[in-house]
C-alpha cells in the first residue's frame, strides 16, 4: 500500500521488450540503495517489484496489464518517474490510501501558473466518472491530489510549489497521458450498493 506521497523522482535509463507484450523498465535513483529484490516500489502511481538491484539503478518487469493500463509504455530514456517506496506499519499515513493499482490514463488538457501555484486540468474518462468527487482525492501519477474543480468530462488540481518541484508534473506537457487511480473507498461504496440492490430484488422475487 501507497499514500501518494512522492520521495522523488527516478530518470529512465531504458525501456526495452523483454518479451513480445512485456517491457524491461530500468530506473536510476537514489533510492536504489535501499531497498532490494523482491521490494515494491510505485512508479508514477504504479506498483512494480524490483527485479534487479545496483547501488544506482533498478529494474522492473512490466506484464502485458500495465502495459497496457498506465503510461509507462510511453517513456523513453531521460524521462522522469514519480516514486514511492511502499507504506511501513509504522509510517505516519500523510496522503490517502493508493494501492499502485491504475484504473486508466487521461488526458492533460492544460497547465496554468498563478502566481507560486499551477492548475491542472485532466479528461475524466466516463467509465471511472462514479468514483471521483469534489474535495475528494485521487491519485495522479502516483500523487495524492484533492479535487479542486469537478465537470462532468474532467476535473481540477491545484498544485503548490512544492509538489511541482519535487514530482514530474513539472516536465508533463498539454497533451500528455497520466495515470490515475480512483479512490478505493468509493470502489467498495459502489460494489457494496450493488450487491444490497441484488439482494433487496431476490427477496422482492
Amino acid at each position: 500500500m501507497f499514500t501518494g506521497i512522492v520521495e522523488g523522482v527516478g530518470e529512465v535509463a531504458r525501456l526495452v521488450q523483454s518479451t513480445p507484450g512485456t517491457y524491461l523498465l530500468e530506473v536510476r535513483t537514489g533510492l536504489a540503495s535501499q531497498m532490494k529484490i523482491g521490494d515494491s516500489l510505485a512508479n508514477n502511481g504504479v506498483c512494480l517489484t524490483v527485479v534487479s538491484q545496483t547501488d544506482s539503478t533498478l529494474k522492473f518487469d512490466l506484464l502485458a496489464e500495465t502495459v497496457s493500463r498506465s503510461n509507462l509504455i510511453d517513456l523513453k530514456a531521460g524521462d522522469l518517474l514519480n516514486l514511492e517506496r511502499s507504506m511501513a506499519a509504522s509510517s505516519r499515513f500523510d496522503g490517502h490510501i493508493v494501492q499502485g493499482h491504475v484504473d486508466t490514463t487521461a488526458k492533460l488538457l492544460s497547465v496554468e501558473s498563478a502566481g507560486q501555484d499551477h492548475r491542472i486540468e485532466i479528461e475524466l474518462p466516463q467509465d471511472f466518472a462514479q468514483y471521483i468527487a469534489y474535495k475528494g482525492s485521487i491519485a495522479v501519477n502516483g500523487i495524492s491530489l484533492t479535487v479542486a474543480e469537478l465537470n462532468s468530462d474532467r476535473f481540477v488540481n491545484w498544485i503548490i510549489p512544492h509538489t511541482w518541484n519535487q514530482t514530474n508534473l513539472n516536465r508533463l506537457r498539454q497533451g500528455a497521458r497520466v495515470n490515475l487511480e480512483f479512490d478505493l473507498v468509493a470502489k467498495y461504496v459502489e460494489r457494496l450498493a450493488g450487491t444490497l440492490r441484488t439482494n433487496q430484488t431476490r427477496h422482492k422475487a
